[in-house]
Formats: structure tokens, C-alpha cells, sequence
């Protein structure tokens, strides 16, 4: 089971990692099992990034109802459940996601 799915890479999310927000840690986000905790978050973050985890904050995201009117009738369907994890990280690290590019 791999703890991590990926990061979410957003206009919000990069403006919590911007220097003005980074008194106390850059923040980043991810996409996380629904069965992970926050131990073992910090723990995949740290193995996968080589950075020390200050604090980890989750959020369970349910998955929103959707439907669009169409020819033959309305659809209706359900947006996928996920589970985010915001990683807050010491002071003076960073992740770079884009190194490999």
C-alpha cells in the first residue's frame, strides 16, 4: 500500500509554500490513502523527500453528487472520495517537485 498518491500542485497550495506564508514551515499538500494516519504520512514524506515533518493536518473530502441534462435524460453520478494530508515541514526545507523536469 503506498501512503502517498501524489501532491496536489494548485494555485492555493503554492501560495501556502510562498516565502510570505513560511514563518513557521512550507506548507505542502497531498493526496493520501483514505486509511493512512498521520504517522505513517509523516513517515512516507520524510523516506520520499529527505525533509523533516513539523505537523500533519488531514481533511476527508467526500465525493460530491453531480448530474448534467442531456438528450436522453439527466445523469447523475458521484465525484470520487479522497483523503488530503497538508504537511507542514521545519523551517528553512523545501520540496521542489519540478527537480526532475
Amino acid at each position: 500500500m503506498s501512503t502517498l498518491i501524489k501532491p496536489i500542485i494548485t494555485e492555493k497550495m503554492t501560495s501556502l509554500s510562498a516565502d510570505k506564508f513560511a514563518e513557521k514551515g512550507f506548507r505542502y499538500a497531498f493526496v493520501v490513502h483514505e486509511n493512512a494516519n498521520k504517522i505513517e504520512i509523516k513517515k512516507a514524506v520524510e523516506k520520499l523527500y529527505g525533509v523533516t515533518v513539523e505537523a500533519v493536518n488531514t481533511i476527508n473530502n467526500n465525493g460530491k453528487l453531480k448530474s448534467r441534462n442531456t438528450r436522453s435524460g439527466v445523469l447523475v453520478g458521484r465525484v470520487k472520495r479522497h483523503k488530503k494530508a497538508i504537511v507542514t515541514l521545519k523551517k528553512g526545507e523545501t520540496i521542489d517537485f519540478f527537480a526532475g523536469i
